[in-house]
């Protein structure tokens, strides 16, 4: 009996790989989109796994943790001086290193919402076209100076030092804001947080929204992805830019439509249920030994902070 299988699968693959180039692989924007909404994704269950370990600040009662989270960004935004606020995040910085929390993953979110919305938006007021001054670094030169309406551009535009020192204090704020707020929500489940706020007389309306909003997020992400890869895994080859964004247009009207329908889905589920528009919270005792402990301590730090 004759051998039937084809010619081309008894062939023997080279012994040597063709050689590689030296090309690099790009990666389109909305894939970079889908990527990041992912990783939002995954931060958020990561953020859960963290904060239900046993360790320093996670075992603490989240209402003294939403206190705290208060009682210091108050602090923050009073004080007027490099120094305290260096010294708040020092203490910040211990308080991640007591709870075994990733510090480079922590400090990486930290830094770059403080440049964008803290460095890089102050930045203009370190020059003496917006906070005069003496000026320590100039950057260019114009033949003379102009008017215009109220506004005076001198000639030597460059830093000035008071502008650098303002610069300097508002990113200072906004990092420690950030920090202190990351460092809450990093050791402190989502339904504590729910029950401390409750306990604290926030509104109930108020509640809802930062509930459904907190869930809604990830269902969000997890949809865009799935409707990302079903579109790619049915492409044989690239599309034009003109076809990628008509299809980016009809994917945001479909998820859209799909966002009121499942609003008005969950509304009348909740409405099946007996929902009131009252938030019920249960358990939830009063805060134990340790946890007033720790609460009087970091407010007797607070205080210190306050009086530097």
């Amino acid at each position: 009996m004759g051998n039937k299988i084809p010619s081309f699968l008894l062939e023997k693959p080279p012994a040597a790989l063709p050689p590689r180039g030296r090309g690099r692989l790009r990666i389109p924007f909305i894939e970079r989109g889908i990527h990041h909404l992912a990783s939002v994704m995954k931060t958020g269950y990561a953020q859960w796994e963290t904060s239900s370990t046993d360790r320093f600040f996670q075992r603490t009662d989240a209402r003294i943790k939403v206190l705290f989270l208060l009682f210091y960004v108050l602090i923050v935004s009073l004080k007027k001086d490099l120094l305290p606020e260096a010294l708040i995040g020092a203490f910040v910085f211990m308080l991640v290193l007591a709870s075994r929390l990733n510090v480079f993953t922590f400090y990486k979110k930290v830094l770059l919402f403080s440049l964008v919305f803290g460095f890089l938006v102050t930045l203009p007021a370190a020059f003496n076209v917006v906070t005069g001054g003496e000026v320590i670094l100039p950057v260019f030169h114009l033949s003379g100076s102009h008017s215009f309406w109220i506004y005076r551009i001198p000639a030597e535009i460059g830093i000035t030092r008071a502008g650098m020192y303002a610069v300097a204090i508002v990113t200072s704020r906004v990092a420690n804001s950030l920090a202190i707020s990351f460092f809450v929500l990093s050791t402190t489940p989502f339904p504590e947080i729910i029950k401390a706020l409750k306990v604290l007389r926030v509104p109930d309306a108020l509640l809802m929204i930062i509930t459904l909003t907190y869930k809604y997020m990830f269902i969000f992400a997890r949809t865009v992805e799935d409707m990302h890869l079903a579109k790619k895994s049915r492409l044989a080859g690239g599309v034009s830019d003109a076809e990628a964004r008509r299809w980016i247009a009809g994917r945001i009207a479909v998820l859209f439509r799909k966002s009121r329908l499942r609003s008005e889905e969950i509304y009348k589920a909740m409405r099946a249920r007996g929902f009131s528009g009252d938030v019920r919270i249960y358990g939830g005792g009063r805060p134990g030994r340790r946890d007033l402990v720790t609460g009087l301590a970091l407010f007797a730090v607070g205080l210190l902070f306050l009086w530097m």
